[in-house]
């Protein structure tokens, strides 16, 4: 914080400029002091500035010099005057003329910089292009900033993301690590603003609470073409990725029980083959038969036997891991691939789901029959596995119906 000038340092700088604008700005660029002059040339009240950041007053293309000009100040270096443009509070632009001096406290350091200016031109007409340049960046449902080479945002425009309360000018004065509440300086957001600091552009999506963010940084350049800071522009996709998530989802669960499709278990497969094979371990594939789904069908109509296949359906994936996958492979029929598994696994998972089936007490009651083959043992290729669990499952339906035949 600037502490207070001595009363004869601002005493001289108000009698000297009794009608212009003076303002005191620390070293980290926030206002201190603001003038009777200052109120009537920008339009903003004492009230209304104080503790705000003096780059909230410049249009986009001013901000970068500034962190320039206070870096001088602190190492006792002011430019002492020039022409600046200045925004009033109404949106205008003000050409200003100012002059600056150093401000220091009792022990003889510099403490901030006085700033007294005085309008050249009360009022500036923006060209179209200007105009129309304004506009779009205010208006952009987006959030852009700029950062100098520490990475403090050194302004910030645009009409701010979707569910957030950033506004114009907001963000000034604090670190990007500040902003996101990020302290590892190897985190994505953090390692993409140092490849800008180095000349690269780079774009990336960040999970922010509960949005998604796209962001592409650029290096920030000065007329000279050396990097000064970073340029960003952060866009809300949070709909887009939910309506891609939903459109994935479609395209490889099955509708009527939830479970993936045959597509996602096949591709599943072939990913998980891979896998085994380079680090050795085995897997196995499960495939299981809602018996007598035709008669059910026939019998009650369709809508009971949609509702029994997703019963058998609810059954499989509680009885599964979260790191399995099960599918409705076609049908009646249902598979699984249980990863990192052995014969032992696969018999028990299956024994839980004939288990859980035949105490269900909905009508009508239902039945399971089931098949697994392990890799390698039974076979090194999504078909040889897939054709050995059907092999055993076959058998195994055979011998039910036989017994059945039996008792009837």
């Amino acid at each position: 914080m600037l502490p207070s000038p001595c009363c004869e340092q601002v005493l001289a700088a108000i009698l000297e400029s009794a009608e212009e604008a003076i303002i005191g700005i620390a070293l980290d660029g926030s206002i201190e002091l603001w003038s009777c002059g200052a109120e009537r040339l920008y339009g903003y009240t004492a009230a209304e500035v104080t503790g705000v950041a003096l780059i909230s007053l410049l249009p986009i293309y001013e901000g970068p010099p500034l962190p320039t000009v206070l870096e001088a100040a602190g190492d006792g270096k002011i430019v002492d005057c020039g022409t600046v443009e200045r925004l009033h509070k109404l949106g205008w632009k003000l050409s200003v003329e100012v002059r600056r001096q150093a401000l220091w406290d009792e022990r003889g350091r510099i403490t901030g910089i006085l700033e007294i200016g005085r309008a050249t031109r009360q009022k500036t007409e923006d060209t179209p292009s200007e105009t129309q340049l304004r506009l779009l960046v205010e208006q952009m449902p987006v959030l852009l900033w700029t950062t100098d080479e520490s990475l403090r945002i050194t302004s910030n425009w645009g009409s701010g993301l979707q569910h957030s309360d950033v506004h114009a000018g907001d963000l000034v004065g604090r670190t990007v690590s500040e902003y996101l509440k990020c302290t590892d300086a190897n985190a994505a957001p953090m390692t993409h603003h140092y490849a800008a600091l180095r000349g690269e552009s780079t774009r990336f999506e960040y999970k922010r609470q509960d949005r998604v963010l796209e962001i592409h940084l650029e290096p920030l350049r000065a007329p000279s073409g050396e990097t000064i800071g970073c340029i960003g522009v952060g866009l809300d996709i949070t709909v887009r990725k939910k309506s891609e998530e939903l459109v994935r989802y479609q395209a490889t669960h099955d509708a009527l029980t939830g479970l993936a499709n045959y597509r996602e278990f096949m591709d599943t497969l072939e990913r998980e083959l891979r896998r085994a094979e380079r680090g050795h371990h085995s897997f196995t594939v499960l495939l299981l038969d809602l018996d007598d789904l035709k008669r059910i069908n026939d019998r009650l109509g369709h809508l009971a036997g949609n509702k029994a296949l997703r019963r058998l359906a609810n059954v499989i994936k509680e009885q599964c891991r979260g790191t399995d996958l099960a599918a409705r492979y076609g049908g009646d029929e249902f598979a699984v691939v249980l990863i990192e598994s052995d014969v032992s696994m696969a018999q028990q998972v299956a024994q839980r789901i004939e288990a859980h089936v035949r105490r269900d007490k909905e009508e009508p009651p239902i039945s399971v029959s089931s098949g697994m083959a392990i890799y390698p043992a039974d076979g090194r290729t999504g078909q040889d596995l897939i054709e050995a669990a059907d092999r055993q499952l076959y058998r195994r339906k055979k011998l039910l119906q036989s017994r059945n035949a039996a008792v009837g």
